[in-house]
């Protein structure tokens, strides 16, 4: 089991943002509702209410409503970067302790906290330019993708609340093996990989055009 540290909401509106990005999120010091999918609220849809996307058509949407990182994870890089990296640096929606994230399989669900959200591992992180101009790192793509610790995305079931201290439980986990950092990898440096993907039945669709066409 694990839990959350902190969780993350854009700290200014994309469209205000210099970026054009709510990649620039900060802890909540309150409890923030997470909505399940439905028609579309201010072009959101669901994810964690309050947050911002920029980009739509390759960010948001039901697949990647919520996006977590581990502060593990986020130490490692800070290490490595010898640079300070605060919760939500990432643009994660979610800074996560005592889970291996890269590890997640596929389809996994996750029940946060005592008001019902439930969240299911849907897919992971795939570095773009706005974020490498975000952290102002040289070479950042090619280095976030070798290091292939991606975090994952993942998709709301059961709507709910979540907040500082809330316990993260797998509550359902599928039989296959396929997990986040597989899919990472067969996306990007090892496409051999993606021939191993078709037991992930929850994978989002795209993908699984590209495991198809693949084998």
């Amino acid at each position: 089991m694990g839990s959350v540290l902190t969780v993350n909401a854009a700290a200014v509106p994309a469209g205000e943002h210099r970026l054009g990005s709510g990649i620039d999120k900060r802890p909540s010091a309150e409890p923030l509702a997470v909505r399940a999918p439905g028609p579309m609220r201010g072009g959101l849809g669901s994810g964690v209410v309050g947050d911002s996307i920029g980009n739509q058509r390759v960010h948001g949407g039901d697949d990647q409503a919520v996006y977590a990182y581990a502060r593990e994870d986020l130490d490692a890089w800070q290490s490595r970067l010898q640079r300070e990296l605060t919760n939500g640096m990432f643009g994660e929606n979610l800074t996560t302790t005592g889970i291996d994230i890269n590890e997640c399989l596929i389809g996994e669900r996750w029940a946060i906290g005592a008001d019902g959200l439930v969240l299911e591992v849907s897919r992971p992180r795939i570095p773009c330019s706005t974020f490498a101009t975000w952290l102002d790192v040289a070479g950042w793509v090619k280095t976030f993708t070798a290091a292939a610790v991606p975090g994952t995305y993942l998709r709301v079931i059961a709507p709910g609340t979540v907040r500082a201290g809330d316990a993260i439980e797998v509550c359902q986990r599928p039989s296959h093996t396929v997990t986040i950092g597989t899919v990472f990898r067969a996306l990007t440096l090892e496409p051999g990989l993606l021939a191993d993907l078709g037991a992930a039945e929850a994978l989002p669709d795209d993908i699984k055009r590209q495991a198809a066409r693949r084998t």
